[in-house]
């Protein structure tokens, strides 16, 4: 047997094995090894083993720490001090907001310009004693990086644009949103989050679990018109918590989900299923939920849809031709099918030629939370007006964000989930936007269903 004289220490071990096993470990464990022995604590210290982490939690680069003028330990100690808080939320919200940068840097400019720089710990610490309600670190923690936007538009948070309405979403930087905090009953400890000037419209974060809302749940506020108590808001649901809400819509934007159209991000959603080719024309669409427009008492659901018709640039110059009329057949989630059909599209008769793209926008409303349309376009060729041909437009889907309805209204409160299906296109609508009436409780951000409240309901163009 060897005698214990003879058992080999850890002081004797070579540093490369230790410094493989040391380089599995996240920061805390890696602190507590430092305190076994002298040689564990030098080598635990080891710049390399650092540099791993501080890529990994705060994506540092070689550039910031040779710009730092410290070592990659000492770089990790100053973050971890300033930013320790956040470390399960900073790295991704970081590399959201640096991938949104670069995605619009070259695309829209001017909403890179409109960011804000971060706010100060202090300057956060402050709201919160400001509005006696604590934010969530996830929103804390991007609002470090850049508090907000501007109020500028275009809004970086989405727009949405038809004939004769319009909305931008303002990302809001954290001081505006505290001063249209509101302590109206129906919205009590709720934050803004978005504001849109055209529609008064925001999406607002629950900061307690009040008035059948969940805590930190982002969503849209919708009175409830058929209640007599104004506390009776609904609620159209669009996120789990601002991590969720923030990092899935970037996502969107930078994968080209949401397109870029005159230099401002359009919330469509497409589907890449909902794409038909019919000979040399093919026949897109992408939708899109409108909740500034839409109600869930009464039901009444309003989405826009974007159709994009192309002719292949290899079709032959004998292959050009002019829509003559539409037809859908349009099914609701109960079962009911509805078919029209008439001339054009929102009053065009598009002529295709080989290589041209045709894109137009048009709306609908209905009073199920989803429904699907399909159906075709009626052509003739310009070489011969008696060569008539049908092409198939796909079958798409538009379905609301799921909804819930306040306590106030029902002790069992209905909810209404879905998985998110954005889609939709723009034509002609009534906009009921002109109520500023001044006695507005959410103070200077009346971020409610305008519409709604004037009772303008959008006439169904399809």
């Amino acid at each position: 047997m060897a005698s214990a004289s003879s058992q080999l220490r850890m002081d004797q071990l070579p540093s490369d094995p230790l410094l493989h096993i040391l380089s599995f470990l996240d920061f805390r464990d890696l602190i507590h090894c430092s305190y076994v022995s002298r040689r564990l604590n030098e080598l635990c210290k080891h710049n390399p083993l650092w540099k791993i982490l501080c890529s990994k939690h705060w994506l540092l680069t070689d550039a910031d720490r040779l710009q730092s003028g410290v070592s990659w330990y000492c770089l990790f100690k100053q973050y971890y001090g300033d930013l320790g808080r956040y470390i399960q939320y900073y790295s991704v919200l970081k590399r959201a907001w640096e991938q949104l940068k670069s995605f619009l840097q070259q695309r829209c400019p001017r909403m890179i310009a409109s960011l804000k720089e971060g706010a100060t710990e202090v300057e956060l610490n402050d709201i919160e004693a400001q509005i006696s309600c604590k934010l969530p670190d996830d929103y804390r923690c991007s609002y470090r990086i850049h508090n907000g936007q501007k109020l500028v538009i275009p809004g970086l948070m989405g727009s949405m644009s038809l004939s004769n309405h319009y909305r931008s979403e303002v990302l809001l930087d954290v001081e505006t949103a505290a001063g249209g905090f509101p302590q109206r009953m129906g919205m009590r400890r709720c934050l803004p989050l978005t504001f849109c000037f055209h529609t008064g419209l925001s999406q607002y974060m629950a900061l307690e679990p009040a008035e059948g809302r969940r805590m930190f749940e982002s969503f849209y506020p919708c009175p409830d018109q058929t209640a007599q108590d104004p506390s009776a808001i609904d609620m159209f649901i669009t996120g789990s918590c601002f991590l969720e809400w923030f990092t899935s819509y970037v996502h969107n934007v930078v994968t080209g989900e949401y397109p870029i159209i005159r230099d401002q991000i359009f919330r469509y959603v497409h589907d890449k299923a909902c794409v038909a080719t019919t000979g040399d024309i093919t026949v897109s669409v992408s939708t899109s939920f409108l909740p500034e427009l839409s109600s869930v008492h009464p039901p009444h659901f309003f989405f826009t849809y974007r159709i994009r018709i192309e002719m292949s640039s290899g079709a032959s110059p004998e292959a050009a031709c002019q829509l003559d009329s539409r037809y859908w057949k349009i099914t609701t989630s109960d079962g009911n099918v509805e078919e029209v059909q008439g001339p054009g599209v929102v009053g065009e008769f598009p002529v295709m030629t080989p290589g041209k793209v045709h894109e137009y926008a048009s709306c609908t409303t209905f009073s199920t939370p989803s429904e699907y349309m399909e159906g075709h376009y009626t052509f003739h060729r310009l070489a011969n007006k008696e060569e008539v041909f049908q092409v198939a437009i796909p079958r798409f889907h538009m379905v609301c964000p799921p909804f819930r309805e306040p306590v106030v209204r029902t002790k069992a409160s209905t909810s209404y989930t879905s998985g998110f299906d954005d889609h939709n296109d723009d034509g002609e609508y009534c906009d009921g936007d002109d109520g500023d009436d001044g006695d507005d409780d959410f103070g200077d951000l009346r971020g409610i269903n305008m519409a709604a409240l004037e009772g303008a309901w959008c006439p169904r163009h399809i």
